[in-house]
């Protein structure tokens, strides 16, 4: 048994710190959207973001990356800054937030797949056989609530396609993060994407509710705060440490912290059968978290 202070648990202990902070992303955009533009609560939530990533680079006096790492930190910026949380936004407005919990729950399946591509990891047959598995139960789910296959709703198409952002930034953040500090490749795909956010916020989002409760603001600046930047510091950092494939399984657990969140803060009802199948979906990848995952130079 490894110790605790090995690679591979520190980089599930900061890992599963992230998914604890994202888990509550989806209730709390939820919250949001109910009062405010999904645009707004999509792209504008990484305004302030950036403004605190701007200050911390600043006070720590952090030097520009180098030139090869720029790509790879537009990509990032691109499948975490823009991409997922926008989908993800827009999808909050159409499905409950414990449905898009378990719909999630593919994440880490995604994520493997990206690490794969562009992290240069090379995960066992077993590996994906088990992580295939838990794709096809939340693919199972998915058909089951929605009542058929012709009861897959636009936003559960949302869902996937945020999926797929959020594991390609992931990815390439985790990458990132072996070269520099995960916080800073967070601070400077947020940085980078000011310009481009200012426009879009301004032309595509609706007139600023400013009246808008205490619960639609809170829920605001938690995903602008902790979502969009602080749970990327423990996150890219696990990345790093652990792998991005075995690291990025235990966004299994998202499911869960998903489901009560939707329960205490916004009373959806959560059935068995989000519990069913969240259940399921984490024992099928869990069973592969002992499988191996070769790194390629």
């Amino acid at each position: 048994m490894k110790s605790l202070g090995s690679r591979d648990a520190q980089g599930l202990f900061y890992g599963l710190i992230g998914v604890l902070i994202f888990g509550l992303t989806l209730p709390t955009t939820r919250i949001a959207v109910a009062e405010l533009d999904p645009v707004f609560v999509g792209l504008g939530r990484a305004l302030p973001a950036a403004l605190c990533a701007g200050l911390l680079l600043l006070v720590t006096r952090t030097a520009i990356p180098a030139r090869r790492h720029w790509w790879k930190l537009a990509i990032t910026s691109g499948g975490i800054v823009f991409g997922f949380p926008v989908f993800a936004t827009i999808a909050m407005a159409t499905v409950p937030a414990a449905h898009g919990g378990v719909v999630l729950a593919i994440l880490p399946l995604a994520t493997a797949v990206a690490g794969s591509l562009f992290g240069g990891e090379r995960p066992s047959l077993a590996f994906w056989f088990f992580s295939l598995m838990g794709a096809a139960l939340v693919f199972a789910f998915v058909v089951v609530r929605g009542g058929g296959l012709g009861g897959i709703s636009f936003g559960d198409l949302l869902l996937v396609i945020a999926v797929i952002c959020a594991a390609v930034g992931y990815a390439k953040g985790g990458v990132l993060a072996r070269d520099m500090a995960g916080w800073r490749v967070i601070c400077w795909a947020l940085v980078i994407a000011v310009p481009f956010l200012l426009v879009i916020v301004l032309l595509a989002s609706g007139p600023i509710n400013w009246q808008a409760g205490v619960g639609a603001w809170s829920g605001f600046f938690y995903v602008a705060l902790f979502s969009q930047f602080l749970g990327f510091f423990a996150w890219n950092h696990g990345l790093a440490l652990g792998g991005i494939a075995r690291v990025g399984q235990l966004q299994l657990l998202q499911p869960f912290v998903t489901l009560l969140a939707s329960a205490l803060l916004l009373a959806e009802a959560v059935g068995w059968i989000e519990v069913a199948f969240a259940l399921a979906v984490v024992a099928s990848v869990m069973a592969g978290r002992r499988t191996q995952v070769r790194r390629v130079p």
